[in-house]
Parts: C-alpha cells; sequence; structure tokens
C-alpha cells in the first residue's frame, strides 16, 4: 500500500479544521496509509529582516528534510510549483508509485514558505493556485484534493 505523507510547519489548533483533515485522512485509508507530520514552527520576531527570515527558512528546513524517508518521492507545496489539475494529480500519484516509490511526501512550510534546501531535495514542485491561503486552508484542500486523486484513478463515484 502507497504511503502519503504530508510533512508541514505550524500546528493546527482551530476544530474545523483538524476535522476535516481527520475526515479525509479516514476517507484514504481505503487508498493509502495517509498521515501528517506537523513540525514546530520557528519562533521570528516582528517586522523580521531578510536575515531573519533566512536563518528562518533555514531551520524549519533542517525539521522538514529530517522527516523525509529515504528513497522517498518528495512534492515542494510553493509558488513557483507548477499548477495541475486534480486528474493530472491523480495521473501524477499513479506515475509516482508505477516508478516503485512506495512513499510520497507533501511538503508545506511555515508562513514564510520553504528553504531552498527543502525544494532542491524534491523532485516536483507544486502549486494550488495563484492565489494564497492560509496555511490551515491549503491543508485541508491538499487532503481533499490527494483524495479526490484516489477516487480519479479508481473510477470513484466522488469526482465528477
Amino acid at each position: 500500500m502507497l504511503n502519503i505523507n504530508i510533512i508541514c510547519i505550524g500546528k493546527i489548533k482551530e476544530k474545523y479544521w483538524t476535522q476535516a483533515i481527520e475526515e479525509y485522512k479516514k476517507r484514504l485509508s481505503a487508498f493509502c496509509k495517509f498521515q501528517v507530520i506537523e513540525l514546530d514552527e520557528e519562533k521570528i520576531k516582528n517586522n523580521p529582516s531578510n536575515s531573519d527570515i533566512e536563518k528562518t527558512l533555514n531551520a524549519e528546513g533542517k525539521r522538514i528534510i529530517s522527516k523525509i524517508p529515504k528513497g522517498s518521492y518528495t512534492v515542494a507545496m510553493c509558488i513557483e510549483g507548477k499548477i495541475i489539475s486534480s486528474e493530472e494529480l491523480s495521473k501524477k500519484i499513479d506515475e509516482i508509485a508505477l516508478n516503485s516509490f512506495s512513499t510520497i511526501n507533501f511538503i508545506i512550510g511555515g508562513s514564510w514558505g520553504l528553504s531552498d534546501e527543502v525544494k532542491n531535495a524534491s523532485q516536483f514542485k507544486l502549486s494550488m493556485s495563484k492565489m494564497t491561503f492560509p496555511h490551515q486552508m491549503a491543508r485541508v484542500v491538499l487532503c481533499e484534493q490527494i483524495y479526490r486523486a484516489f477516487e480519479i484513478s479508481t473510477n470513484g463515484k466522488y469526482h465528477k
């Protein structure tokens, strides 16, 4: 069975977001072993300098890299990533699995994004949209799109 990880910076505190993620986790259990790995957000002062931001990105990046299993396929969720359709995501997940990867990691950075180290360690860069979303919402939307991708590849009724 395919392993799907969402490795992300920050914890979700609002119950409605955690309930939505738990619902998709339950639905995804029919298709894969799914987990969300939450890592602590780096503390940063108000009005940080570029140097402060760089230090934050690097510290968070090292924690992210430490959680990526060896031999897995990694997708960095970032603004400069490719925008694809739900059908294309489904095909991408199928292709990754057919290329002998047993684990796919989707990486969501903190409020400052992802370090270059994390982006360079990723085999694919994906953008959800040209719009900006709160990280909690992005996490829920990603869970839904992963579920939709499996429904598409199995000709399920969810995707119309």
